[in-house]
């Protein structure tokens, strides 16, 4: 076996055994922290199902689509891919989502593809940003985000504008 197989059961019962030699009562406090886990899940429940509707929405509806022919020719220039257009604007919304959107353009064009790598490059150029901004300022109660949104979604931009310059670099056509 290898030391990483035993790395996370060795950690967790040294955290259980300083614990208890420390007098701290790990079940007590463990069954505590189950119930604000699950409180926090309660409370934060609906702004979770808000951006998923949402989203599902926007792609049901057709907008993503007609959004994506329209932002297609502005980014011509740029040499972003039309194809990897719906990736980019759903990407910041819901993980799912755009996992779908790259598994659809993997099988249509191929894993080993320039649009493939592109996708798959871009899946680990950036996160959720809205459902991450919803999970961090819900949980705490934050209504006004005030600069977080906009800067996150210039990160996102910055990530898939990279990602595509990337491949371009490391896989040429």
């Amino acid at each position: 076996m290898s030391f990483s197989s035993w790395l996370i059961p060795t950690l967790v019962c040294t955290v259980l055994l300083v614990a208890h030699a420390r007098g701290v009562p790990v079940f007590e406090v463990f069954i505590q922290g189950a119930e604000e886990g699950l409180r926090l899940a309660a409370h934060l429940l609906p702004y979770i199902l808000a951006i998923y509707v949402a989203l599902g929405v926007f792609r049901s509806s057709g907008a993503l689509g007609l959004l994506t022919r329209w932002l297609g020719p502005a980014l011509a220039p740029l040499r972003v891919p039309a194809e990897i257009l719906p990736i980019i604007l759903v990407r910041p919304i819901a993980s799912g989502a755009a996992t779908s959107i790259i598994a659809h353009v993997l099988e249509t064009h191929g894993p080993d593809s320039f649009l493939g790598r592109v996708a798959s490059v871009l899946q680990g150029s950036s996160d959720t940003t809205l459902y991450v901004l919803t999970l961090y300022f819900g949980s705490v109660g934050v209504r006004r985000t005030r600069y977080a949104l906009p800067l996150c979604l210039i990160g996102d931009c910055t990530g898939f504008f990279g990602a595509v310059l990337i491949t371009r670099l490391l896989f040429p056509r």
